[in-house]
Formats: C-alpha cells, sequence, structure tokens
C-alpha cells in the first residue's frame, strides 16, 4: 500500500506538487522541512529547492493559483525596417555611440540593438589607426603620382634600381626607451597574479643620429653634437661624406648614378643642399610630403632598432652610440634588401589606395 501511494506521488504533474508545496506551507512548515518532505517522497521527482523557495514565498504574499500565469507568447520582432533605419542613423550620426546608448534612445533591447548593428548592418567597432597628417586630396595626388612615377622607374630594372638606390633619414637614439606593452608580454600560470608594469617615459637624453644605408648595408652613419642643428649647410657637409664612403665602400655605385632617397626636412630641400647633391652627381628620387609610410628608414630600419634598444638604460652618449653601431654591424645583407624591394610594394599599395597611408602589407 505504501509502494502503491509512493508511485502516485512520484506521478504527480507540476501543479499536483505546487499544491503540496501550498497545502504544508499553509499547514506552517518551515521551507527546509517542506524540501525534507518532498524530498523523502518523490526523492529525484522532487522539485528543486529553489523552486519550493520561490513558490513558499509566492503562497506567502497570497498567491491562490498553482497555475502559471499567461505569457504573451513570442516577443514581437522588434528588428523592423524602420528600427533599422533608426539605428542606422544613429551610427552615422556619431560612430562613437555604444550599443546601450543607442538601445536606450530608440527604447529597444540591448540584443535587438546589437543585432541590427552587427547582423544587419554589418558594422564593427574598431579603433582609429594613427596616420602622420590628414592628408588633403592634394596631398593624395601628390603621393599617388609620385609613387606611380617611382614605381615605373623600379620597374624598368629593378636590380639596377637596387644598386643605385642610397636613402638616408635621422631618428633619435633615447639614453633609456621603455618597453611597449606587447614587448613586455610574459607567460603567467593560471595560479600566479598577473604581472604589473609601471608607467615611464623616454628619457630627456638622446642622440641624433643620421643613418645612410642602401641594398648592401649601412654607408655612414653622422651622429650630431650637442647644441647643433642639421641645416642645409651641415647636411650638405654630410652629402660631401656620403661621396666619399660610397667611393669607398661601394665600387661601381658612383659609375652606375647614385639615385639618392631622402625626406622633405627643411635640411634637406635647402637650395645649398640641392646644389651639393647635384654636384655629387647624385639623382634625387622624389619623396611626397607627409609619406613616412614611403620611408624604408622609417617604417623598416628604426622601427626595429629601437625595439631593439627599448627597455636598455645607456649612462651617456657613447653607450648609446656604440650599441646603435652595435645593432646595425649584425644585420644582414638580407636585411636591408628587403627593406629597398618592400618599397617597391608599399608604391604599389599606395597607387591602388588612391594615395592614402600605407598601412600593412
Amino acid at each position: 500500500m505504501l509502494s502503491s501511494a509512493h508511485t502516485l506521488m512520484c506521478e504527480m504533474d507540476r501543479n499536483e506538487k505546487r499544491a503540496v508545496i501550498k497545502y504544508l506551507t499553509f499547514k506552517g512548515l518551515s521551507a527546509v522541512e517542506i524540501s525534507t518532505e518532498l524530498n523523502s517522497v518523490l526523492g529525484d521527482n522532487a522539485p528543486s529547492d529553489a523552486t519550493i523557495y520561490r513558490w513558499i514565498a509566492e503562497f506567502q504574499r497570497g498567491r491562490k493559483s498553482t497555475e502559471d500565469e499567461h505569457r504573451s507568447g513570442r516577443p514581437v520582432d522588434m528588428c523592423t525596417d524602420e528600427n533599422v533605419q533608426r539605428v542606422n542613423d544613429m551610427i552615422t550620426t556619431d560612430r562613437r555611440l555604444t550599443v546601450r546608448y543607442v538601445a536606450e534612445c530608440l527604447n529597444l533591447s540591448y540584443g535587438t540593438t546589437h543585432h541590427v548593428i552587427t547582423d544587419v548592418l554589418g558594422y564593427s567597432k574598431v579603433c582609429a589607426r594613427w596616420v602622420p597628417r590628414m592628408l588633403t586630396p592634394e596631398n593624395k595626388q601628390v603621393r599617388l603620382t609620385t609613387s606611380r612615377d617611382n614605381l615605373r622607374q623600379y620597374n624598368v630594372d629593378p636590380a639596377k634600381f637596387l644598386r643605385r638606390y642610397v636613402t638616408m633619414d635621422e631618428t633619435w637614439a633615447h639614453h633609456f626607451d621603455p618597453e611597449t606593452k606587447q614587448q613586455s608580454k610574459q607567460w603567467k600560470h593560471v595560479a600566479s597574479p598577473p604581472p604589473v608594469k609601471f608607467r615611464k617615459i623616454a628619457s630627456a637624453d638622446k642622440v641624433l643620429a643620421s643613418v645612410f644605408w642602401d641594398s648592401k648595408g649601412v654607408l655612414m652613419i653622422d651622429y650630431l653634437e650637442r647644441g647643433k642643428t642639421v641645416t642645409g649647410v651641415y647636411y650638405a657637409e654630410l652629402i660631401h661624406k656620403l661621396r666619399s664612403a660610397i667611393k669607398e665602400k661601394r665600387r661601381g655605385k658612383l659609375s652606375d648614378g647614385v639615385l639618392l632617397h631622402h625626406d622633405n626636412a627643411p635640411a634637406h630641400t635647402s637650395a645649398v643642399a640641392v646644389a651639393t647633391v647635384r654636384e655629387c652627381g647624385f639623382e634625387l628620387l622624389s619623396h611626397p610630403p607627409y609619406s613616412p609610410d614611403l620611408a624604408p628608414s622609417d617604417y623598416h630600419v628604426f622601427r626595429s632598432l629601437k625595439d631593439s634598444l627599448r627597455g636598455q638604460r645607456f649612462g651617456c652618449d657613447e653607450e648609446v652610440i656604440h650599441a646603435t653601431n652595435d645593432w646595425f654591424e649584425l644585420q644582414d645583407e638580407k636585411f636591408f634588401v628587403d627593406g629597398v624591394k618592400s618599397l617597391a610594394h608599399r608604391w604599389e599599395k599606395c597607387v591602388a589606395l588612391e594615395g592614402n597611408y600605407v598601412e600593412k602589407l
């Protein structure tokens, strides 16, 4: 008889179980006692403790029915053409708006708004990339034209272009330049605390290096003395020194005709510097203004040099100079060849982008 009663109890539906909870609640049993009673009789078929406690609370608040409250059914689809257009209007007006702000303004749920923005409209939120300057249409046209002309000159005879090409630029080498966040990454065990990094800034003490190089390696490096500046006259003197260095290190290069590539810094474009370039028999390769992405010293050589020196502390200018020279001596010829060849690819990309900045290849 007891077995039959137990079987019947196990076959109770949800409403009948709720009725038992209601009866035991009105009888004055505590929540723990009701839970124990149901579990002892129903076993695995007993409601969860959370469900039992929730229904006890409902009955104590005066609820009479054990039936589920009526639901309106499937929620209304808010992803209408009208709402899609409203979301798009807000996003195009201010592309920094958050999903939550758009949802609140349009009285939509967060999920619906996120679905409209990402899946329906196809937007994705990305960080703005750094560019040296906001290019005007004229700037872009100059970059486009110059890249196309230089690329045409390279494609006539790439091997000869590599033999003739010489480039230069200036860079600051600091006594201390802190590591980037990427460089400071380290392995961390799941049980160990995350590493911390104190904010540091580059030291004020630094050395200006003017580096001249070609597809075979460094031709010469000039380190500016403290208290001096790179003027047109000073740069003209460097051009004379460069010619002597080429004559000594690259036999036959002067006969082929040096193709000198530098940026449009005032010292480089001064009348005395331009006259000296012609006097030395060099041909200048055109370089568009505001274009470090088309200067291999900037995007190839100096980036790698600074990554190597970051995090090191130097006590004086001589230590910085020594470390810089050591780094250049470690670079093989392929490093410099790749730097020059990548320039042709960047010209191609600049043409394809109609003069816009080349971020990555």
